[in-house]
């Protein structure tokens, strides 16, 4: 069976030939290797693929050289805990740092001079019956950039644009970001489309948070993100306000489009504290799998409960959940 590979499939592979620097010739197979069609006819191109990426991440954490390119500490992934991944990016002094410390229990290193933050953080932040992973990372400036950001923000489920709104350079500072992530085929979005526009390009669902919202000169900034940036989700934030930083949660797990369902048993009541996680569209039968395959082979029908719409109502595997709804299986 041909391979039937894309054409943009050709132009990046030639780029990773010629690419030297270990890190960037991780980040372009890994492009390759998603990009490749899966069927019989490239099962060999991918068993090759995933060798050559074993071998380079290998290389890395072993600190070996590749190709003459010496190799430097790499954070380049982060296992995804929670319900969902979103990574924090921004200019310098943004404010990133100090919305983790709020927002979860983690403790960043937070200064008044620009680009404390060397290497990604992790923390967990509690939204009502879930957590959710968020990633500090290091700023974005014309004068610094980690590449190893490139994959964290390819990884996550969705970005957080902090900006600081009393920032005289709030345009530039944003559209610096945009324009070094659109070269590294990354695509900040409101949302992402059905079908891409461009294969080689990844489309990241964006949230851009307006911070410092009570200082006394951020209207300015929220003015000028409101006629600039108004396709985006917009959010104002201060650590200094309770009441924006539960917005913040909300807007962060709406983000992730993601959905929880409560499972109950024949006459007990709903296990509220340890929901089912799934994409928004998740069916009655992908919840079931999520117990076990052979539970979900079993499973007959189920009965949903949903608030001002479903009393113990009968449906089939294919039914859709949404956000909340408590189901019994039967099988």
């Amino acid at each position: 069976m041909p391979a039937n590979l894309p054409p943009q499939y050709y132009e990046l592979e030639r780029e990773y030939k010629k690419e030297q620097d270990p890190r960037e010739k991780l980040r372009l197979a890994q492009e390759l290797l998603a990009m490749m069609p899966k069927h019989k006819g490239t099962d060999k191109l991918q068993a090759e693929l995933k060798a050559k990426i074993s071998k380079l991440k290998e290389q890395l954490e072993s600190g070996q050289k590749i190709h003459g390119a010496r190799h430097l500490e790499t954070h380049d992934h982060i296992d995804r805990e929670g319900a969902g991944q979103a990574i924090l990016i921004g200019p310098p002094n943004s404010g990133k740092s100090s919305l983790l410390a709020s927002l979860t229990h983690a403790h960043p290193l937070i200064t008044d001079y620009p680009l404390a933050t060397r290497e990604p953080l992790t923390g967990m932040m509690a939204f009502e019956t879930v957590q959710i992973q968020l990633i500090d990372t290091p700023s974005i400036a014309p004068e610094h950039f980690e590449n190893y950001l490139i994959n964290l923000i390819r990884q996550a489920d969705s970005v957080l644009l902090v900006v600081d709104l009393t920032s005289t350079d709030l345009e530039k500072e944003i559209a610096h970001i945009f324009n070094l992530l659109q070269e590294k085929r990354i695509r900040l979005c409101a949302e992402i489309p059905l079908v891409p526009d461009d294969p080689l390009f990844s489309c990241k669902r964006t949230l851009i948070v307006g911070h410092k919202m009570l200082e006394d000169n951020s209207a300015q900034g929220m003015d000028f993100l409101k006629k600039t940036y108004s396709s985006f989700p917009l959010i104002w934030s201060s650590i200094l306000d309770d009441d924006s930083l539960g917005a913040l949660r909300r807007a962060i797990f709406a983000s992730l489009r993601i959905i929880r369902a409560y499972t109950k048993k024949i006459g007990q009541a709903a296990a509220i504290a340890d929901p089912i996680v799934l994409p928004v569209g998740g069916t009655i039968e992908q919840a079931a799998l999520t117990i076990h395959k052979d539970f979900a082979r079993q499973l007959q029908f189920a009965k949903i409960w949903r608030e001002g719409h479903f009393e113990g109502y009968k449906v089939s595997r294919t039914f859709v959940l949404a956000d909340g709804d408590i189901v019994e299986f039967h099988i």
